[in-house]
């Protein structure tokens, strides 16, 4: 036993030997070695471009044979479709229609489509344009609370989405809520030795009247928009208590604030108390100086987010909040005005040329005028344009999403082949019925159209004109139209 460890011990010793010695031998062998090699840099050239990674699959035709790319549909069967879907008895006077192709922009059919007409809430197709190309994709929107002698002040930063508490866990995007501004405002003033504050709120980054030109208060009281000012919480929307809705939900339908910054400001101070914060004055319009410490803040979703919720739900107050935040950035008035200059004005920057005039950002106001081919315009830019995703993507899904889901609005009705094809933005006033957006032909090309009806013959044929609207697209999905 004793014989054989000691002549493992020698082997094992042996072993070690020849793994030393070896060690030596490539250590002494590795930087010439290293020398030698070519290490990889960047080319003094341009580099050639790949080719083409997988061929295209080829279009079959008749007896399986090679077809060239899709014909184009022509003017004739584009008119025998859409014409057929919408007879005047329906839609009114003055319609307006235009039909492009989107890979070449050719316009394919047009029928008054250079006139104005009142374009309700596909005028959003524009100020969703210009937010995202002023502002960029990743704009957020910040709320303050800055400490001043004596107190605290809650500054609006124009915050289309904020929320007074979490919304549903179903519910997207998530917004900035005044329950974590208030706990984290507590946060700092506890740890400072205050329990007791003044509270005031400054709504001072916008001016000007809280309602449009042709707007009235029958709008706040149907639901449809509250007052505009930087500083609202849930859209003020409101339950049937007169609480803050704290839910995105686009049916309700009752009243709105008519005071959306005081009742964000007591909502705050309410969750304040929670806190453990007694607010002793207040809350009380306020003006806080931008030199004045900050406290805490919360910052809104991502401005591509909340313009697809715009887009899907037809949002009035994301919307206004929108192109007022465009003017911001271009240094005009922060005013319905100056807001509806600014949205125009980037527009036109972008190659709109086409007759547009607009006195709000969200087409409640039947002042507003855009003509058929200027929405088309704008949807073959952003088609084309990486930065404007978001106005194609938030785009209503025919039968699924939005105002075209099913039920969700008066153009809820496209079925058959146009189901989940149709992608567009609705708009209805009183007597004014308008859609525009992409359609895939039987053929695979995708087209641009608009199609608006500023004169619907009365209120109570709207639902009939939007559903002529919902053929005339579904007949753009299943036609060739030759």
């Amino acid at each position: 036993m004793r014989r054989t460890r000691i002549t493992a011990l020698a082997t094992l010793a042996t072993l070690n030997l020849f793994t030393l010695a070896a060690a030596v031998s490539v250590a002494r062998m590795l930087p010439p070695r290293l020398a030698a090699l070519r290490i990889p840099v960047a080319a003094a050239r341009r580099p050639v471009p790949a080719g083409t990674v997988l061929t295209p699959v080829p279009v079959l035709g008749a007896a399986g044979k090679t077809a060239g790319p899709a014909a184009l549909p022509t003017a004739t069967g584009l008119s025998a479709a859409v014409a057929a879907a919408l007879p005047a008895a329906r839609v009114g006077p003055q319609l307006g229609v235009e039909v492009a192709d989107a890979a070449t922009g050719q316009v394919l059919y047009s029928d008054n489509a250079g006139a104005l007409a009142a374009p309700a809430s596909t005028t959003k197709l524009a100020t969703a344009v210009a937010s995202l190309a002023v502002l960029g994709p990743d704009a957020r929107f910040t709320t303050i609370v800055r400490q001043v002698s004596g107190g605290i002040v809650l500054v609006g930063g124009g915050d289309p989405v904020l929320a007074v508490n979490p919304y549903p866990a179903s519910d997207y995007p998530r917004p900035a809520t005044l329950a974590a501004l208030a706990a984290a405002t507590a946060r700092v003033l506890k740890g400072e030795g205050h329990v007791t504050v003044s509270l005031g709120y400054d709504t001072s980054l916008y001016s000007g009247p809280g309602l449009a030109p042709g707007w009235t208060y029958s709008d706040v009281s149907s639901g449809n928009v509250t007052p505009i000012v930087a500083l609202e919480a849930d859209q003020g929307r409101l339950t049937p208590s007169g609480a803050l809705e704290d839910s995105d939900d686009p049916f309700n339908f009752r009243p709105r604030t008519l005071d959306p910054a005081g009742l964000t400001a007591a909502a705050f101070a309410a969750l304040l108390g929670h806190d453990g914060i007694t607010v002793s004055s207040g809350p009380a319009p306020a003006a806080a100086p931008a030199s004045a410490p900050v406290l805490a803040s919360v910052t809104s979703p991502p401005l591509y987010q909340i313009t697809e919720q715009m887009l899907q739900e037809s949002n009035n107050v994301i919307a206004e909040n929108l192109a007022r935040h465009v003017a911001i950035a271009m240094g005009m008035p922060a005013t319905f005005g100056g807001a509806a200059d600014a949205v125009m004005t980037e527009v036109r920057r972008l190659g709109v040329t086409t007759p547009i005039s607009l006195v709000d950002g969200s087409g409640l106001s039947p002042q507003d005028g855009i003509a058929p081919e200027t929405l088309v315009r704008i949807l073959q830019i952003a088609a084309r344009t990486p930065r404007l995703r978001s106005a194609i993507t938030g785009l209503p899904i025919a039968g699924f999403t939005g105002t075209l889901a099913t039920g969700g609005s008066v153009f809820g009705g496209i079925s058959g082949p146009a189901r989940g094809v149709v992608r567009a933005k609705t708009g209805n006033l009183t007597t004014v019925a308008a859609l525009a957006g992409l359609a895939y032909d039987r053929s695979g090309r995708l087209l641009i159209f608009a199609i608006m009806a500023p004169n619907v013959p009365g209120a109570g044929m709207l639902t009939s004109a939007a559903q002529a609207i919902d053929s005339a697209a579904a007949a753009l999905a299943d036609c060739g139209c030759r």
